[in-house]
């Protein structure tokens, strides 16, 4: 294996990584951006406001995004990973 093909390889699972967490990462943010308007508008500072609805939107998020992660995740396994080092 080349220095090239190492690079390569990196790319791809570093973008992998970012396509696979990306919803997981937008609804974190947009969930985040609600309470934290929320509680500038009603000058609540409730530790617990802010943590219990970003976690309960990313488990939902999560869960219905799990087909997608692993589906994409198997894809680069086997059509990247598995002929590259079963190629050498």
């Amino acid at each position: 294996m080349t220095e090239a093909m190492i690079f390569d390889l990196t790319r791809q699972g570093l973008w992998v990584a970012v396509v696979v967490s990306a919803p997981l990462l937008a609804v974190a943010l947009v969930v985040g951006v609600v309470i934290g308007l929320f509680q500038a508008l009603t000058s609540v500072q409730e530790m617990t406001l802010t943590f219990v609805p970003k976690a309960a939107a990313m488990i939902g998020v999560f869960w219905l995004s799990m087909g997608f992660m692993t589906t994409t995740l198997i894809a680069f396994f086997t059509d990247t990973l598995i002929p590259r080092i079963a190629g050498g």
